[in-house]
């Protein structure tokens, strides 16, 4: 450690420090991994020096480094498209039911990719006699499974880029990712427009033709209220919410477009992350009559 006449400038400037504090970091060595770096970071939320959010977005970042694409993304299976080959008015529905800004343009099969359509960009449908959907399809960008979620961010910043389709070793269509699904391994769940937060509306009626009745619910939605809502009876000794619940019935994590059923109810995975599951769409199954074939 450089030491400083007395009345330099030098001097003037270094920051003073106590005894016990020069003393401790001489002996307290400097943290050498990972581990023991979020050790400090959480004896400083301990003495107040970070909140709870901070931390949370720290772990997250460090997680985040440790992810590759395959990881979060959305599965082929699980992917919304538009076939380009068929008529807008088949798959019109499907864009306003998902409300997505973005989607993956196939022509007829979905290893076959041809673009991406802009939501905002279907609006010259209603507009224009001749609307062209081809010339409307915005390049797709391309990424291997493997990409790390960091260098991926990066990417996605400096391209100003917000969907990527993932291929696998092959080259075929594995699924597809997007900057909202990459940050939220940092900030956790990024609600939009189309979310609910108030406290009453933890549970929603969603009520389609042709579809019967069923509802739009929150993981953190409290067993005690999703029965008294549904008139049902779940239960559990372990968890508290519905989400749990499901969890515990699944033994991992659920994933985005999973569908299941327990006790006489069948749940859909509407919004679900590498760490949390956020939204359910749950309906009731009509009981069998006597005799009729399963």
């Amino acid at each position: 450690m450089q030491d400083y006449p007395p009345g330099s400038p030098s001097a003037e400037n270094k920051p003073h420090r106590s005894l016990f504090e020069r003393l401790t970091a001489l002996i307290s060595p400097e943290p050498e991994n990972r581990a023991e770096l979020l050790e400090l970071l959480h004896d400083a939320q301990e003495r107040n020096l970070l909140d709870a959010d901070a931390m949370s977005m720290i772990e997250g970042v460090f997680q985040m480094s440790d992810l590759s694409v395959r990881d979060i993304m959305i599965p082929r299976s699980q992917m919304d498209v538009v076939d380009i080959a068929r008529p807008i008015e088949e798959w019109m529905p499907m864009v306003l039911e998902t409300a997505h800004s973005r989607f993956p343009a196939v022509d007829g099969d979905r290893d076959k990719v041809v673009g991406i359509l802009l939501a905002k960009d279907l609006l010259r449908y209603y507009a224009s006699d001749s609307f062209d959907l081809r010339g409307m399809l915005r390049p797709a960008v391309y990424i291997p499974e493997s990409k790390r979620l960091n260098v991926l961010l990066r990417d996605f910043r400096s391209n100003r880029n917000h969907i990527a389709i993932v291929v696998d070793e092959y080259g075929g269509v594995a699924g597809l990712i997007t900057i909202e699904d990459v940050l939220e391994q940092i900030v956790g769940d990024i609600e939009d427009e189309y979310d609910f937060d108030e406290e009453e509306d933890n549970i929603l009626e969603v009520n389609e033709a042709n579809a019967g009745l069923r509802w739009r619910v929150k993981a953190l939605t409290e067993l005690e209220q999703f029965n008294d809502a549904l008139g049902t009876t779940l239960s559990s000794e372990d968890v508290d919410t519905i989400g749990g619940l499901v969890a515990n019935h699944l033994g991992r994590m659920p994933r985005k477009g999973e569908i299941f059923e327990i006790d006489q109810l069948r749940f859909e995975v509407l919004r679900a992350d590498a760490r949390q599951l956020h939204v359910l769409l749950v309906e009731k199954i009509p009981e069998r009559s006597f005799g009729e074939s399963e």
